[in-house]
């Protein structure tokens, strides 16, 4: 079966059409009638399908079915809905592949790595089942006799999520996953690059959604352009705005969401580095770096575009770096042989060609072949080669993320001058040490080392499992998603105190009477 009639069956199978409504309600597809956005695969450069934008009024009716169906499924006692999410796990676990194939040809990730998306959201709804049982307060004691004082966690309402092309399915189930079985209602604004993945989540929880006769509202989808998020971000009826992309959209929403006193979750951008040591084990930093610099072609928020090596390693691990960089194999993604598939659309190939002019021009080095591919199989114009560029610590390119395959090297003397050069860049996502030294590993894992929200040793920068909580620091956000106890940034905390006697003491030994009483 050649590529194009494989896609057919793909898209057939979430019930895509050649033109479709951006509009679902978690039961059935919702009217809309807004101008059409067209998605493009970057691997062959091929119109996938349409999907009809949202208006204001159509993102306005999807919000009050939202604000709706909240009422009602707020009463679903918890274990019940985390039920609910069993099922769609099990129904993802049917369609691994086929979700998975969808993602890897709409965004451009291996179809290993797609498949792993997918794995991702199978993972979290198994930890959400259990949390439907673990949604615990806490008990004081008063100290007010015959009183006692607990804290309980309650629904915040209605959660709208917002993300990126890049992980176009893994990220909002993070999300509503949670939401759901805390008792929220979601609506979830995909990116327009990868509308197509969000219309086949949806269309696979419907099944699961009228089975069990979920009301329509509770889990909602509205395609559009960036407008609807800043619908989203203005928009009272919204309890809690959780928002993946760029630190510039973060830092919009963050702003509009603050102006009206809004709760935020922002998981933004990534400028992540591995240190590695004179005692790290070479072979293993090799694997490490590389996965984790050319892995969904750069395009990830924990994408290593840093190396700090010791100045006793320097020229032999870059030169193990350089020939495996000779052995990457570029092209289809679809291709199980294939380790790099495409950037997500021509867009980003300017800004890779464009971060290479400036590494040059501002004194850094090109050590690996670079630049945009082009002939048999790379015709859409989205291929590159992975680069390496030797570069000071204030190369000023470097301070930015670029969403591509462009690592960095930089040679250090000592430990604290790497964990400087590490901390020393606006963001603060995901950091790693390379090293078989306990002091060096615990240096910077200590309040003296990574400022990063993630910090990892003998593992690279890339990738994260759902039983950690997964955000950063400084412009990444502050944000967490995903385990640990990141639920509570989806609840709202309520402490209430009973009186159980025939008395009423007041805190703090205030003495207070009424006459006659």
């Amino acid at each position: 079966m050649d590529l194009q009639k494989e896609m057919e069956a793909v898209l057939d199978q979430f019930a895509i059409r050649a033109h479709n409504n951006g509009g679902f309600d978690g039961i059935a597809h919702q009217l809309t009638k807004g101008q059409e956005i067209s998605s493009f695969s970057p691997v062959d450069a091929r119109l996938i399908a349409k999907v009809t934008t949202a208006t204001q009024a159509d993102y306005q009716a999807i919000i009050q079915k939202a604000a709706d169906a909240f009422l009602i499924w707020r009463t679903w006692p918890a274990p019940k809905r985390g039920d609910i999410i069993r099922q769609f796990a099990e129904a993802l676990r049917a369609q691994k592949q086929m979700l998975g194939k969808l993602v890897s040809y709409e965004m451009g990730k291996s179809l290993v790595e797609g498949a792993g998306e997918v794995q991702e959201m199978i993972d979290i709804c198994d930890f959400a089942v259990g949390l439907s049982r673990q949604l615990h307060g806490l008990t004081m004691h008063s100290e007010r006799p015959s009183h006692r004082m607990y804290e309980q966690w309650h629904p915040l309402g209605v959660v709208g999520i917002i993300t990126a092309f890049n992980f176009p399915v893994a990220v909002w189930s993070w999300n509503a996953m949670i939401a759901l079985v805390a008792g929220n209602v979601t609506v979830w604004k995909p990116s327009e690059k990868t509308p197509l993945a969000a219309q086949a989540c949806l269309q696979i929880l419907s099944t699961v959604f009228k089975v069990n006769q979920v009301p329509a509202g509770v889990c909602n989808l509205v395609q559009g352009s960036g407008e609807i998020g800043q619908m989203m971000a203005a928009d009272p009826a919204i309890s809690l705005v959780s928002a993946t992309g760029s630190t510039r959209m973060g830092m919009s929403v963050g702003q509009t969401v603050a102006a009206r006193l809004g709760k935020c979750l922002l998981e933004l951008g990534g400028n992540n580095a591995i240190i590695i040591t004179q005692n790290a084990n070479l072979d293993l930093a090799l694997t490490g770096a590389v996965f984790g610099a050319v892995g969904t072609a750069g395009q990830r928020c924990t994408t290593t575009r840093r190396l700090i090596i010791h100045e006793a390693v320097y020229e032999q691990f870059v030169e193990k770096l350089k020939k495996a960089y000779e052995q990457l194999v570029i092209g289809n993604p679809l291709d199980p042989k294939v380790h790099v598939g495409p950037l997500i659309d021509q867009q980003a190939v300017l800004q890779y060609e464009a971060a290479l002019v400036a590494i040059e021009n501002q004194g850094g080095q090109i050590l690996s072949k670079a630049g945009k591919l082009s002939g048999d199989g790379f015709e859409s114009g989205c291929y590159v080669r992975p680069c390496i560029a030797a570069a000071n610590s204030d190369l000023a390119i470097m301070q930015q993320e670029t969403f591509a395959p462009i690592l960095y090297v930089i040679k250090y003397k000592t430990l604290q001058e790497a964990i400087q050069i590490q901390n020393g860049v606006p963001q603060g996502l995901s950091s790693a040490i390379m090293t078989d030294n306990l002091k060096e590993a615990e240096q910077f894992l200590s309040v003296l080392g990574s400022d990063c929200g993630i910090a990892n040793v003998n593992i690279g920068t890339s990738g994260a499992e759902i039983g950690g909580a997964f955000g950063g620091e400084k412009q990444t956000g502050g944000g967490r998603e995903s385990g640990s106890d990141a639920w509570k940034a989806y609840m709202r905390r309520q402490t209430s105190t009973i009186n159980y006697g025939d008395d009423l003491p007041l805190a703090q030994g205030i003495d207070f009477h009424l006459d006659g009483a």
